[in-house]
């Protein structure tokens, strides 16, 4: 962990990763942890800042989260956000009280007055538009807080008390409807907590390879290759760090896109490493025939995954470490402590109870996607490895609804195929971050030549996102859509129908399953 680092304290609000993402924009390393985290905890983890994060409770109910109020007379600098602001102001002294409907009570993009004297709006508009998402007002302001940030409703929608370094806005400058939200952290970090921008991809990529070359010593590590960017990246890591002391085992469960096994094998047979491919498509249909459940089918892909692993370690010789290229995403959705479980993930969630290996290491485990392609620059791969789309761990599994056949599978791929190939013929892969195919289990009446058809629908899902963490879908032209429509029923044996989802993350997920 680098030396200068923010704590994050999570007390469940929606935007919440995207805290610790933009932090982490500013050059500056945070980690986000529960609220229950105690005062020795956040001793140990030495914060040069505390952020708290918004939340869907209100303070002063009997049930609501709380933070150990000694955190206050640790001599280091509060940012609190929306419920942390609240949460803040009532800890201190000052009242919170539900709002009223016609003052004090504001939702969305809104109009807010800033005293640009205080640190927190250095530099910046004295008037701009911010994301409110409050039900709840501070009708006493504690001692010692100036207001410093007003809306017609509402005159406190910022106060600081700049002497002790605390900061509070009713508002959300995490996410992008709020104007300069970015640089009002930016000023936190530097302006009150004297931040260095010290968090680079270049000083990560030297730490981890320091950081492994300890743990793994002599030992020897087997890794999880997918050939997509995560993955990919672990690998150059590992490769650096410890070289010939790492295998990598591409896995051909039968569930990836179109050609892409053999792409796979092609883009790592240049590289100084220890590469095996392994054909294990039946055995992973066979465990799959019949199953349905979108959870059990990552359970079972994951235990799979790790006993074909365990039977190569075994082939190969004693293997210590077995090393994934999971994200912080993938932690994040796989859900910790009182946080909700989206979705697991094969290599976090979906690890089986018994793994036959001395440890697990994951040195990826607290990066954001963006992160794990720049480190991935660092390490010199090329661009079309570091660039490419995100590809889930289940593969096609999670993008076949339903039961899984080969059949359905091979139809899937064809699909997709097509789909990604318009999509970049027509340039407009440059402007979308992840599109693919999902085939659904909807089969419905269709009319082809002269015939009546009654075959699968076929989905297509295309999003906009800077994060992963929400997205929007792509607008994509009607015509580009309708050749890749035209293209798949006249090409694509058992498809008759084409749907696009309009469907943003959240309420929805990027994936379907």
């Amino acid at each position: 962990m680098p030396r200068q680092s923010v704590l994050v304290l999570d007390f469940g609000g929606q935007y919440n990763q995207l805290i610790a993402r933009r932090v982490r924009e500013c050059n500056v390393y945070c980690e986000v942890k529960p609220y229950t985290i105690s005062l020795e905890e956040i001793r140990a983890f030495d914060p040069m800042g505390i952020i708290f994060t918004g939340g869907p409770n209100s303070v002063y109910d009997e049930k609501a989260p709380h933070v150990d109020p000694a955190v206050f007379t640790l001599g280091v600098p509060v940012l609190g956000i929306c419920y942390g602001c609240q949460l803040m102001a009532q800890a201190l002294g000052g009242e919170v009280t539900a709002a009223q409907a016609d003052t004090a009570r504001e939702y969305g993009k809104t109009e807010t007055y800033y005293d640009t004297t205080c640190k927190l709006f250095h530099g910046l508009p004295e008037k701009g538009i911010s994301w409110m998402s409050h039900g709840d007002y501070m009708a006493k302001v504690p001692e010692g807080f100036a207001l410093v940030g007003r809306t017609e409703a509402c005159p406190n929608v910022a106060i600081a008390d700049e002497k002790r370094g605390f900061y509070g806005v009713q508002y959300h400058p995490e996410v992008n409807h709020t104007e300069h939200g970015v640089d009002m952290i930016r000023n936190f970090l530097y302006e009150v907590c004297g931040a260095k921008g010290e968090w680079t991809m270049g000083d990560y990529k030297n730490t981890a390879i320091a950081a492994i070359r300890e743990k793994v010593g002599g030992g020897k590590v087997l890794l999880a290759l997918s050939g997509g960017v995560d993955s990919s990246v672990a690998a150059a890591l590992l490769a650096e760090a410890v070289g010939k002391q790492l295998t990598c085992v591409f896995v051909d469960h039968g569930l990836l896109r179109k050609d892409e096994g053999d792409e796979v094998e092609a883009a790592f047979s240049k590289w100084d490493l220890n590469f095996v491919r392994v054909d294990a498509e039946t055995r992973f249909l066979l465990k799959l025939a019949g199953e349905s459940e979108p959870e059990r089918k990552r359970k079972i892909i994951g235990e799979e995954f790790i006993r074909v692993f365990e039977e190569e370690a075994k082939k190969i010789g004693a293997v210590d470490f077995l090393a994934q290229g999971t994200i912080y995403p993938d932690v994040i959705e796989s859900g910790a402590g009182d946080a909700a479980v989206i979705k697991s993930h094969h290599n976090v969630g979906g690890l089986p109870d018994y793994v036959d290996f001395k440890e697990i290491i994951e040195p990826l485990r607290l990066l954001f996607k963006d992160e794990v392609r720049q480190l991935g620059r660092e390490l010199g791969l090329p661009e079309y490895l570091v660039s490419r789309q995100p590809f889930p761990g289940p593969g096609l599994a999670i993008r076949c609804i339903g039961d899984l056949t080969k059949e359905k599978l091979d139809i899937l791929r064809d699909a997709d195929a097509i789909y990604r190939q318009e999509i970049a013929a027509a340039g407009e892969d440059k402007n979308i971050n992840q599109y693919f195919a999902v085939l659904t289990n909807t089969r419905s009446v269709g009319v082809m030549g002269d015939g009546r058809t009654y075959d699968y629908t076929l989905a297509l899902r295309a999003v906009t996102t800077s994060d992963f963490m929400t997205a929007d879908w792509a607008r994509i032209p009607y015509e580009l859509l309708d050749k890749i429509s035209t293209r798949i029923v006249n090409e694509v044996g058992g498809i008759n129908r084409i749907v696009y989802d309009i469907t943003s993350k959240p309420p929805a997920t990027i994936e379907w399953e």
